[in-house]
């Protein structure tokens, strides 16, 4: 469960971004913090990155989804309530999936903040039907994306970005774990192949074999020359007798 750190952090990083872009008021406190106008930009890197405050009410990556705002938000409860399940489940799994998980996670719960909560905090809306606060603007070349054609990059949060890294990074881990199995399922060859340095089972045995036909052989051998000698050692007993 330590992976949830990382989901911490992130949701934090992801609150205190937005909270410095639209801005807050805390009267309690005597806070009051300005943020930026609505649609205005600030260059990072030339006209390639900048900071634009834009709210969706819909998700990630500014993608509508009609009048289903409370289905949408009830959804996003109930999928990052089920994705901590699921982390603690597979608490003592590999660690890279783990990590994935609770980008996800992170990324998941960033995004319910402002659903929840920004409509009655900021007080435009009632519980569940708060917009989505993005500003990381990268532009690109004009593309379609769900029937919808972009002149850039759809303006994002680092929510957004936790849950894609998160999905690429649980796509990368599945691919290289099934491709792992398959590899440990298929036999090796060499396996099968005798092993010149140790000898497979049918060599031993056929020395064994070569061991005991060369020995009944030698004494074979020995036998016939042992009977050889007995026959002339009696053929020349008996012409001595003879002779004599």
């Amino acid at each position: 469960m330590r992976v949830l750190f990382l989901s911490f952090f992130i949701v934090i990083a992801d609150q205190v971004t937005k909270l410095l872009v639209k801005g807050f008021s805390i009267p309690f406190l005597h806070l009051n913090f300005e943020g930026m106008h609505y649609g205005h930009s600030i260059d990072i890197i030339g006209t390639i990155l900048k900071i634009t405050y834009v709210e969706n009410p819909g998700m990630a990556f500014g993608i509508e989804v009609g009048s289903s705002k409370i289905f949408l938000s009830l959804f996003s409860l109930f999928a990052s309530i089920a994705i901590l399940v699921y982390i603690y489940k597979v608490r003592k799994q590999n660690m890279v999936f783990r990590i994935a998980l609770a980008l996800i996670f992170a990324g998941a719960v960033g995004n319910l903040i402002d659903r929840t909560f920004y409509g009655v905090f900021y007080g435009y809306a009632p519980i569940f039907f708060g917009k989505v606060v993005d500003f990381i603007h990268v532009n690109a070349f004009g593309f379609t994306l769900f029937g919808r054609t972009y002149s850039s990059f759809p303006i994002f949060n680092l929510a957004d970005s936790s849950v894609t890294i998160g999905v690429i990074v649980l796509i990368f881990f599945n691919y290289i774990y099934n491709k792992k199995n398959k590899e440990d399922s298929e036999p090796d060859v060499d396996d099968f192949a005798p092993s010149v340095e140790s000898g497979s089972p049918n060599d031993n045995n056929n020395d064994e074999i070569q061991s005991v036909v060369s020995q009944t052989i030698d004494n074979k051998i020995v036998s016939n020359n042992s009977q050889t000698t007995s026959v002339k050692d009696d053929k020349d007993n008996y012409r001595k007798e003879t002779d004599d």
